[in-house]
């Protein structure tokens, strides 16, 4: 049984039709600030570099760090 912790940092834009789009990076180093993800999110925004069924990406949404454990309760047999 173990224990496994995953950080991932999901950025979440507004397309076109204004559906939600998110795009989830694994690790996000530590010391990476709010500042520096609005940039990047700008830049993804401003150099159209991801298009979606509901058009091109035109707004930022939201941005969060997700911290999440699993916890594994069960180990096979080993045979």
């Amino acid at each position: 049984m173990a224990s496994i912790t995953k950080k991932v940092l999901r950025m979440t834009f507004n397309n076109t039709l204004g559906s939600a789009v998110t795009i989830t990076l694994p690790e996000p180093k530590a010391s990476l600030t709010a500042a520096e993800i609005e940039t990047v999110m700008d830049q993804i925004i401003t150099k159209n570099i991801f298009v979606t069924s509901g058009g091109e990406l035109i707004s930022k949404r939201d941005v969060k760090i997700v911290d999440t454990t699993t916890e594994d309760l069960f180990d096979p047999p080993v045979v």
